[in-house]
């Protein structure tokens, strides 16, 4: 009996979403890595899962980490990673120059590239509006 239970539940998780099967998304994909530096993953790419069910576990994240420069005042981007851990927006403070941006994103699987979030981060917006300043 167990048997069966487990063969219709794997069925329905596995099922193709075509046009003709009407399917629930119960899994959303992510990308998994640890050290993406704007332009690729050092380590590897690899994916994660979590169950699709929940309004507060449905996001993949992406957190980019700033470094403060000294000399300029600015936060420059350093590095970002990616996962599937739950997610709570915002900007974090992790030492004294590093700061942490954390963007969530549930539209789609694999939503968080690290690719699309590095143009809209308010930092980058800031950055902009100080130089417009200054030559102003």
């Amino acid at each position: 009996m167990s048997r069966i239970l487990l063969l219709g539940a794997s069925i329905v998780l596995l099922m193709d979403t075509g046009d003709r099967v009407l399917t629930l998304n119960l899994i959303r994909y992510c990308n998994l890595c640890n050290h993406f530096d704007g332009n690729r993953c050092l380590g590897g790419m690899r994916r994660c899962w979590k169950f699709n069910l929940l309004l507060t576990n449905r996001s993949c994240t992406t957190e980019n980490f700033y470094f403060n420069d000294r000399i300029t005042g600015l936060y420059l981007f350093r590095y970002s990673r990616l996962s599937c851990k739950r997610c709570g927006q915002g900007m974090f403070q992790e030492f004294h120059d590093l700061l942490r941006e954390t963007f969530c994103c549930i539209e789609r699987n694999y939503c968080n590239d690290g690719l699309t979030t590095l143009e809209t981060s308010s930092l980058y917006f800031e950055d902009i509006k100080e130089k417009k300043e200054l030559n102003d």
